[in-house]
This record gives C-alpha cells, structure tokens and sequence, in this order.
C-alpha cells in the first residue's frame, strides 16, 4: 500500500473514526423520512434508478469517509499519546502518531506519490507541502478537514 494509503487507512479505519463518525441508515433513509414521495409519480424510472443506486449504499455501509472528521480522529490519537506531536502542522509528528515510517526516506516516497515537483533535498519545504497536500487529499478523499490545515 502507499504511505499516502496508509495514512488514509490509518485515520479512516481508526476506531475513534467509528465514533466520530454517524451511523448510516440501514434502508438508505433517515427515520422520519419515507420512500413514497420517490415512487409516486415517477413509477417506470425509479427501478432502473434504485437499481443503479443499490450499489452506492453498499459501498457506503463501510463507514462512509465524508463523515470522518479528521482533525477530531487525530486530536483523539494525540489525547493517548506520551509525546506531545504537532500534528496539525509537522508532517513528521502526523506520520508518528499516525505510527507510520517518518523518515526522511519514507518522506520523500510520500513526495514522490503526491507528485512534489519541488527540490526534495530542501526537507522543510518538502514537508511544509507535504502536511499542507496530505491535508488536502484527505478533504479530497472524503475526510472532513478544517480549511485553516489544509492552508497552513
């Protein structure tokens, strides 16, 4: 898997991302709401579209990441760890206490999968992008990120 995957799994799949995050309906709406109102008028199209849509609540019964709430995950993760990691703007400590390799090695690979085009023998400004697009692509990829992380 790639770091940037294992950074994913690893926040994503966290149990305190269980808890931060809603359950999903099981039938695919909220209590109060009901499916009449979707089948009345329009009965010949909706099988072809709950068809269609039977596979999107499949996929996201497996807690669904537009509910994870990043910065609520790893301030947990940071609440039972003995360092005190400054996760919000250190790659290095995000990687640590994300119990990820945070060498420079592993870094720069990290570099190499988010395409940093910038000289990665400057390791400050390559980790300043890194926390910066690591940020961002976990908002991209479902993760509810405050806009001051994926900016700082």
């Amino acid at each position: 898997m790639s770091i940037f995957g294992n950074i994913m799994s690893a926040i994503f799949h966290h149990p305190a991302a269980a808890q931060a995050a809603p359950a999903p309906p099981a039938s695919g709406a909220a209590p109060g709401q009901t499916a009449a109102p979707s089948t009345s008028g329009a009965s010949p199209p909706a099988p072809s579209a709950s068809a269609s849509a039977s596979a999107a609540p499949t996929q996201s019964k497996v807690a669904p990441p537009s509910s994870i709430d990043v910065a609520a995950v790893l301030t947990s993760l940071a609440a039972k760890n003995k360092e005190k990691l400054d996760w919000r703007k250190s790659i290095v400590d995000l990687m640590k206490l994300l119990n990820l390799d945070s060498s420079l090695s592993a870094r720069k690979q990290l570099a190499q999968e988010l395409h940093y085009s910038g000289d990665m023998n400057d390791s400050a400004s390559m980790n300043v992008w890194l926390h910066k697009q690591v940020m961002t692509k976990l908002a991209e990829n479902g993760g509810r990120v405050p806009e001051d992380l994926k900016h700082s």
